[in-house]
């Protein structure tokens, strides 16, 4: 139902990357917060290849709130590798890549200053798709819940299906699980939308 809202998504290449943030807050009058923890999740012929999470040792605290959603405190904060430090290889997952971020309103400008403030040099890349805002037409269509950013991560994983990886880790958030989970509702969104598709091309061509 409603699947030809869905036709973003069948747009996407077949490899691209899912990429996740944990931080220390929420933005506020002291500029953006620092990263906790990054994950990656690699998708290549539209499935999972490899996930990944960087731990990186924020500068800022940790707010209570934070730490309520990702269980990381400050004193397991102070034993991550820096950022900088760890660049390098997160420059290697994002160079030449598509990237996919669930709520990229958040994560994206948090990335981009943490690059801006140390220095460092941001790979070509091949753009970055919100799956959140991406999803807002056919969510709203099917009176799942929105934000103003769109349906959350949770609400379509339970709308498609989905398995909630969460769950398994007592429903605490994480940067590997979140982007491991937002790679498997882009492509069950994708699945939908090409499905319409094919039922069209048919009915257009029998």
């Amino acid at each position: 139902m409603y699947n030809e809202l869905l036709w973003i998504f069948t747009q996407l290449p077949d490899d691209y990357i899912v990429l996740d943030t944990e931080t220390t807050g929420l933005p506020d009058e002291n500029g953006l917060p620092d990263i906790v923890t990054l994950g990656i999740t690699v998708v290549r012929n539209r499935e999972i290849a490899e996930s990944v999470e960087f731990k990186t040792r924020p500068k800022k605290r940790i707010s209570e709130e934070a730490q309520s959603i990702h269980a990381i405190t400050n004193e397991q904060a102070a034993g991550f590798d820096s950022f900088v430090s760890q660049w390098n290889q997160i420059d290697e997952y994002v160079k030449d890549q598509l990237i996919v971020i669930h709520n990229a309103s958040f994560d994206w400008p948090i990335l981009l200053d943490h690059i801006v403030r140390y220095g460092l040099e941001m790979p070509e890349i091949q753009g970055v798709f919100c799956s959140q805002k991406a999803a807002i037409p056919w969510a709203q269509a099917i009176n799942l819940p929105c934000g103003h950013r769109g349906p959350s991560l949770d609400t379509l994983a339970k709308a498609l299906g989905v398995d909630d990886l969460r769950v398994k880790g007592g429903g605490v958030h994480g940067a590997k699980i979140d982007c491991q989970q937002a790679a498997m509702v882009t492509e069950v969104l994708r699945h939908y939308g090409l499905v319409f598709n094919v039922h069209v091309t048919a009915a257009l061509f029998p």
